[in-house]
């Protein structure tokens, strides 16, 4: 991320008071992820917990964001197209003033010591559906004298799951980097689709890609493995788009 900085803008007092079942209540989140249905799933649980929401897709975006404003806490995604979240985890952990909650969210549980490592306060494993568990990660990731005064009821059985038009668009995001044929990009390609297949719930998508991304990092990859992936993926796209 060279060439790339944080200008910190002047803190403005924020009112946060959290009320009945909704414990997150007058904080700003801002979610760094590349999937539509994850992000979607994230800002489904922050409307239901009562906080405002940013979202960016890339760590630039993500950067851009931090130059006009702080955020109370930041969900960031380890796997992003533009790089590494612990890149972005690592920064701002340093920045003065610090954002106050740092969060890493992947599917794939090594990555939980690598956001630690880069400065995370907490790491939520993907799909993120419980409120229960979203809000608790939130709260404990935030400095008590941070967290939202009032009542913090929370959510014990509640699950989000986040619109099929979501998964739609990431489908089809996926057919149309397959299509370009950038083999350069073929390792990021399988390991997003893999987080969405986990966050969707579809196992054998799920092996497939990840199977995909591993014989990618090994640099063989037999053009077969990527036709049958890409047609499992259009399989499921056509399903999604009759609902």
């Amino acid at each position: 991320m060279r060439g790339l900085e944080i200008v910190q803008p002047i803190p403005r007092p924020v009112s946060q008071v959290a009320v009945a079942g909704r414990p997150l209540g007058g904080l700003t989140v801002l979610v760094v992820e590349d999937s539509r249905f994850a992000s979607e799933a994230v800002r489904l649980l922050c409307l239901r917990s009562g906080a405002r929401i940013r979202r960016a897709d890339s760590l630039r975006a993500a950067l851009r964001h931090l130059q006009t404003y702080r955020p109370d806490a930041a969900i960031i995604d380890m796997g992003l197209p533009d790089g590494n979240g612990a890149e972005l985890i690592r920064l701002i952990s340093q920045s003065v003033p610090r954002v106050p909650a740092i969060i890493g969210i992947s599917g794939d549980s090594a990555n939980e010591e690598l956001a630690l490592q880069a400065g995370a306060d907490g790491f939520l494993p993907k799909p993120v559906e419980s409120l229960a568990v979203f809000q608790n990660a939130v709260l404990s990731a935030l400095p008590a004298d941070q967290r939202p005064r009032g009542l913090r009821l929370l959510e014990r059985e509640d699950v989000v799951l986040p619109d099929r038009g979501a998964l739609r668009d990431d489908l089809a995001h996926v057919v149309e980097m397959l299509d370009s044929g950038n083999p350069d990009a073929l390792e990021y390609i399988a390991r997003f689709l893999a987080g969405v297949a986990r966050s969707s719930h579809d196992r054998p998508l799920e092996d497939a890609a990840t199977a995909l991304a591993q014989r990618t990092r090994q640099g063989a990859v037999p053009a077969d493995d990527v036709t049958r992936v890409g047609a499992m993926v259009q399989v499921r796209l056509a399903g999604v788009s009759e609902h």
